[in-house]
C-alpha cells in the first residue's frame, strides 16, 4: 500500500471507535477479532476491514434514530431480499445479540416472504434453524457431542 494511501484517514478516530463497538456488540468479539486478525494479515484486506467497521459500523450503525435490534431487524430484510447467505447468517446471530427472539426471528422471515418470495424465506429459514442449532449446542456443551439437528424441510 501506498504511503499516500497509509495517510488518508476519511473517518474520524471517534466514528471508528464506535464501529468497532457496534461491531462487537452485534458480532461479537470473536467475530471481529478473527476478521481484524485476517486483515492485519493480508493488506489487500485492510482497506476493506477500515471501510466496513468505520463507514458501516460507525457512520451508519452508529447513527441515532434507529437503535441496534431495528437495525439488525432491516439488514436480515435486506440480505434475506439479496439472497446473501454468508451475511445472512452473520447477521441472523447479529439480530439474536442484539435481543430478537427465535419468534421474532420467524416473523421477519415470514413476512418477508411475502415481498422476497417463499423460496428466499424457506432459505433463511434454513440459515436461521443453522444459526439456533449453533448457539444451543454452544450454550449446551451436552449437546454437542449428540449432534446438531437437520435443518428446515421445504
Amino acid at each position: 500500500m501506498s504511503e499516500q494511501m497509509k495517510e488518508f484517514n476519511p473517518v474520524r478516530p471517534e466514528v471508528m471507535d464506535l464501529g468497532h463497538r457496534n461491531r462487537r456488540k452485534t458480532l461479537g468479539d470473536a467475530y471481529v477479532d478473527r476478521s481484524i486478525n485476517n486483515a492485519q494479515q493480508d493488506d489487500f484486506l485492510q482497506p476493506l476491514q477500515e471501510a466496513v467497521t468505520g463507514l458501516a459500523w460507525g457512520a451508519v450503525w452508529g447513527r441515532p434514530g434507529l437503535d441496534l435490534k431495528s437495525r439488525s431487524l432491516i439488514t436480515v430484510s435486506v440480505l434475506l431480499a439479496l439472497g446473501r447467505r454468508h451475511e445472512l447468517k452473520l447477521h441472523l446471530n447479529g439480530a439474536l445479540n442484539n435481543g430478537w427472539t427465535r419468534e421474532e426471528l420467524q416473523e421477519i422471515l415470514l413476512h418477508a416472504g411475502c415481498y422476497c418470495g417463499m423460496p428466499a424465506t424457506v432459505d433463511g429459514y434454513r440459515i436461521a434453524k443453522e444459526v439456533l442449532d449453533e448457539r444451543a449446542a454452544a450454550a449446551d456443551p451436552a449437546s454437542q457431542a449428540q449432534g446438531s439437528s437437520a435443518a428446515a424441510e421445504d
